[in-house]
C-alpha cells in the first residue's frame, strides 16, 4: 500500500519503519529539516533497540522515504497515519496544537482520496474533530474517511511489540475505513479489535490508566510491606499466580515515568472532569506515583542524619532501560533532592547522559562507567534497572565505594545475594540486608 506518516517522533518512526518491512511504500513526513536530513542516512534521533537497523534495511530496499515536503509526501497516499506528539497541557489535558497543524497541512495539500488514520493519544471525540477540522479547510472535491489506530509500544521494545502485539486495535464509524485499515494490517498476523472511534480512542487511555494504577499499587503494598516486615516479592509472587490478577506490572520500585502513563492518565482524568464525573482512584494513582518516585530521598534522610558532603553516586538516569527518553523519569527529581540537601553527585547511564545533561542540575558530575560514578562514594542509588547495572556485582560495590550503602529503586538484586556481599542494602518492600 501507498502509506505517508505525518511526526517522525518515537510512535512515527516505529509506524512508519514497521510499515515498510511488511513491503508498503512509506513516506514519513516532518517539518523538522535537519531531522529529515539525519533520517535519510538512516540514523535515528531516537534510542530504541532495533530502529537504526530497520530504518537502514527500508531505506536501502526502497520502501521508507522521509520529506518534510507534504505534497510530495501525500501524493498519491491510500492512507495517512497523523503520530505527532500530543504534550500534556498546564491542566493535564492533551494539547492538540501539533493535530491541528497536521490537519491544516493535510487539507492544504491532500489530492486524493483517502483514509486518516489516528496513531497519536488523543481524547476522546479528537478523530471526529480532526475529520471536520480537515474537511473545512479543504478546497477539493476530495473523500476523507477517519479511523483511529492507537499505539500501545513501550519504549526500548518497541519494534519488537510492533510484531509481537497482543492486539491490534483499529477503530472507525466507516465500515470502508475499517476494511482497509485492517488489510494494511493483516500481514502483521496478529488479534484485531474492530471498534467504532470513541471506543478505540477510550481503550488506549483505559489500557494505560488501569496499567499505572497496578504499578501505583503494588508500591503502596510494597511501602507497607516493609512497615510491617512482609517481603514485597512473595507477596507479589503469591499476588500473581492468581489468574484474575496475573504477574505482570507487579515489581515494586520508585514509580512510573516515561511520555504514557504519566500524560495519559492525567489526561484521562481530565477527560472525566469535561463529562463531569470525578475519578478519585486515578487522581490517587497520580498522587501515590508523585510520592513514589522520592521515596529512595526519604529512605537516605531516615538513615542519615545529614548527607551534606557525601559523595552520592546515581545509577542510571533514563525513566526505564533500553530508553535515553528522560521525560517524568523518577531521576530528575531524586537529583534534585539530593543537591538541595547538600549532595555530591555523581551519575551514570549507558545511553541517556546527553539527555539527561538538558534536564538535570548542571551540578551533576557524569561519568562513563558504573565503576567510575561509584568511585568512593559514600552512597549509591540505583534508579534504572539497565542490564550492565544488575549484573555489576555487589562485592565490586565495596572495593570501590568508601562506605558500600546501597539504595536500590528497581530491586535488581535477590536479597539472598546480597547478604555476605558485605554490602549494607536497601530496596523497596523488602527487608534491608546488612551484607
Amino acid at each position: 500500500m501507498e502509506i505517508a506518516v505525518i511526526g517522525t517522533g518515537y510512535v512515527g518512526l516505529v509506524t512508519g519503519g514497521c510499515l515498510s518491512e511488511l513491503g508498503n511504500n512509506v513516506t514519513c513526513i516532518d517539518i523538522d529539516e535537519d531531522k529529515v536530513a539525519t533520517l535519510k542516512q538512516g540514523i535515528s534521533p531516537i534510542y530504541e533497540d532495533g530502529l537504526t537497523e530497520l530504518l537502514q534495511k527500508n531505506i536501502e530496499n526502497g520502501n521508507l522515504h522521509f520529506t518534510t515536503d507534504y505534497k510530495t509526501g501525500l501524493s498519491d497516499k491510500s492512507l495517512v497515519y497523523i503520530a505527532v506528539g500530543t504534550p500534556q497541557g498546564e491542566d493535564g489535558s492533551a494539547d492538540l496544537t501539533y493535530i491541528n497543524t497536521a490537519c491544516e497541512s493535510i487539507a492544504r495539500d491532500l489530492a486524493n482520496d483517502v483514509v486518516i488514520v489516528t496513531k497519536s493519544t488523543v481524547p476522546v471525540g479528537t478523530n471526529e474533530y480532526i475529520k471536520d477540522k480537515i474537511e473545512t479547510n479543504l478546497e477539493k472535491n476530495i473523500t476523507v474517511k477517519i479511523a483511529s489506530n492507537p499505539e500501545f509500544l513501550r519504549q526500548g521494545s518497541a519494534v519488537h511489540d510492533t510484531f509481537n502485539a497482543d492486539r491490534i486495535v483499529i477503530g472507525s464509524d466507516d465500515e470502508e475505513a475499517l476494511q482497509t485499515l485492517e488489510k494494511a494490517n493483516a500481514d502483521f498476523n496478529l488479534p484485531i479489535v474492530k471498534t467504532d472511534l470513541r471506543s478505540a480512542e477510550m481503550i488506549k487511555y483505559a489500557s494505560n490508566a488501569f496499567l499505572a494504577t497496578k504499578i501505583s499499587f503494588i508500591n503502596e503494598m510494597a511501602n507497607l510491606s516493609e512497615k510491617i516486615g512482609a517481603n514485597i516479592d512473595h507477596v507479589a509472587k503469591g499476588m500473581g499466580m492468581d489468574a484474575r490478577i496475573g504477574n505482570a506490572f507487579l515489581n515494586a520500585g520508585i514509580g512510573y515515568g516515561g511520555s504514557c502513563f504519566p500524560k495519559d492518565t492525567r489526561a484521562i482524568i481530565s477527560i472525566g472532569k469535561d463529562a463531569a464525573y470525578d475519578m478519585p482512584i486515578l487522581e490517587n494513582v497520580v498522587e501515590s506515583n508523585d510520592r513514589q518516585r522520592g521515596i529512595l530521598v526519604d529512605k537516605i534522610l531516615e538513615r542519615y542524619e545529614t548527607i551534606k558532603g557525601k559523595k552520592v553516586a546515581v545509577l542510571g538516569l533514563a525513566f526505564k532501560p533500553n530508553t535515553d527518553d528522560m521525560r517524568e523519569a523518577p531521576s530528575i527529581l531524586v537529583t534534585e533532592k539530593l543537591l538541595v540537601e547538600g549532595a555530591i553527585v555523581n551519575a551514570y547511564d549507558p545511553v541517556a547522559s546527553d539527555n539527561a545533561k538538558k534536564i538535570l542540575p548542571e551540578q551533576i558530575n557524569y561519568t562513563s562507567s558504573i565503576e567510575e560514578a561509584v568511585e568512593d562514594a559514600d552512597i549509591t542509588i540505583i534508579l534504572t534497572e539497565w542490564k550492565e547495572i544488575k549484573a555489576f556485582p555487589l562485592e565490586h560495590y565495596k572495593k570501590h565505594m568508601t562506605n558500600a550503602v546501597i539504595f536500590d529503586g528497581r530491586n535488581c538484586f535477590e536479597l539472598e545475594g546480597a547478604a555476605g556481599s558485605g554490602v549494607e542494602y536497601h530496596s523497596i518492600g523488602r527487608p534491608t540486608v546488612n551484607g
